[in-house]
């Protein structure tokens, strides 16, 4: 089933034209991933879906509704999630209070926030025992745990991610992978924004690879391995070992 669908849809910053007629489907408890170089409109791709930026041309479709040009915040009550690049901690509030703001967009009883912050905690243990912490004390990688389960809290349908393995250690990277995966198990469906090719392909169902704005392949993960001028060209060489695939 779709559930996200782009339909020749173009977006552009002022005169810069940064997505050229892209089409897409994400379906129903996938994980897909959009891969490229910096430039290539990945990141334009996840605004324009979540209303952060409005397309000139083409249509966005979530569960068969047209979302193009909607406002972000009627973006998430419909069950749009978005995760941006650069995690956007609040420095000056615990974790405990990032998480929970990410139920902002629903009316729940004090109660039903309590257990579904507890619910976050459980899933992401690491952070678990900094729930008094403020953003500010946090690494990198607690910070992007923070984020993810912020997202969540909003109970999405579509989850999406924008670089979450940035600045990341690669030890740390394994872990929220792992964690990225987990989420696609309670039902909620992933498109996934990322520059490490070799980490996304080894968590997505399929992938899609832009180029100026344009999709140029996309495939199965091994399908997209395989072809070496597609690796050479756009995935950064190497096939994936199984030591670097997230257990």
């Amino acid at each position: 089933m779709k559930l996200l669908e782009l339909s020749e849809v173009s977006a552009a910053y002022g005169a810069v034209q940064a997505l050229r007629g892209l089409d897409l489907v994400v379906g129903e408890g996938e994980i897909v991933t959009l891969l490229g170089a910096n430039g290539a409109g990945k990141s334009t791709t996840l605004r324009s879906i979540s209303g952060l930026l409005t397309p000139n041309a083409g249509e966005i479709r979530f569960a068969g509704q047209v979302i193009s040009g909607l406002h972000p915040e009627k973006v998430v009550r419909l069950g749009i999630a978005h995760v941006p690049e650069g995690r956007r901690v609040f420095p000056g509030l615990s974790v405990r209070e990032n998480i929970m703001l990410g139920a902002s967009n629903r009316r729940i009883a004090r109660a039903e926030m309590a257990r579904d912050t507890a619910e976050m905690f459980a899933l992401f243990p690491d952070i678990a025992r900094f729930a008094d912490t403020l953003g500010w004390m946090l690494s990198g990688g607690q910070q992007q745990m923070v984020a993810l389960a912020r997202g969540l809290m909003a109970r999405p349908r579509l989850l999406l991610l924008d670089e979450p393995s940035l600045g990341l250690a690669p030890l740390i990277v394994q872990q929220v992978f792992r964690i990225i995966a987990r989420i696609r198990e309670t039902g909620t469906t992933v498109l996934l924004v990322e520059q490490n090719a070799r980490i996304a392909l080894s968590v997505a169902d399929r992938g899609y690879v832009l180029e100026t704005g344009r999709l140029v392949v996309s495939g199965k993960p091994d399908a997209l391995w395989n072809n070496e001028e597609v690796r050479a060209a756009y995935l950064g060489g190497k096939r994936l070992s199984e030591e670097q695939k997230p257990a």
